[in-house]
């Protein structure tokens, strides 16, 4: 499944229905599962990934998810990108402040998202959309302690 880098094979997926929002946080969690994520990093990767879809949804009218495996020099990620032809988000400043919430979400927001993962970046304008992409590697086991 991880293909090597930068010949990853994306995954899309449209988000249009509740429904779709189910499929999109079950790909996640079989993605990280296959990458390697701990069961607590896949379970930040399911809720980033939930929230993120939910905002495509209820905020962009819906969009699509694109789930990439990655791999940078070994380590393993997963990208996941969520991207709408909605409104944009006018005041990106509000939206990523802690305990903004527009109502009706986990509570998280973006700035919950953003907390899940390593990488994370948010393009949009108002009336042009938005597109939200989310990395996060696979921590590497420490190495043992040895003679101690």
């Amino acid at each position: 499944m991880p293909a090597s880098p930068g010949h990853a094979c994306a995954t899309r997926l449209p988000i249009g229905s509740d429904g779709d929002l189910a499929y999109v946080r079950q790909q996640v969690r079989q993605y990280a599962a296959q990458l390697g994520f701990g069961l607590v990093q896949q379970t930040k990767l399911v809720t980033a990934a939930s929230e993120l879809a939910r905002n495509t949804l209820v905020h962009g009218g819906g969009g699509g998810a694109e789930i990439t495996p990655l791999d940078r020099g070994g380590v393993r990620g997963l990208r996941m990108r969520f991207t709408d032809e909605g409104p944009g988000i006018r005041d990106l400043e509000l939206a990523m402040t802690d305990g903004y919430t527009s109502g009706g979400g986990l509570g998280l927001g973006l700035s919950g998202a953003r907390r899940l993962v390593q990488e994370f970046e948010v393009d949009t304008e108002p009336g042009r959309g938005t597109t939200v992409t989310a990395v996060a590697w696979v921590s590497p086991v420490p190495p043992s302690r040895t003679g101690a």
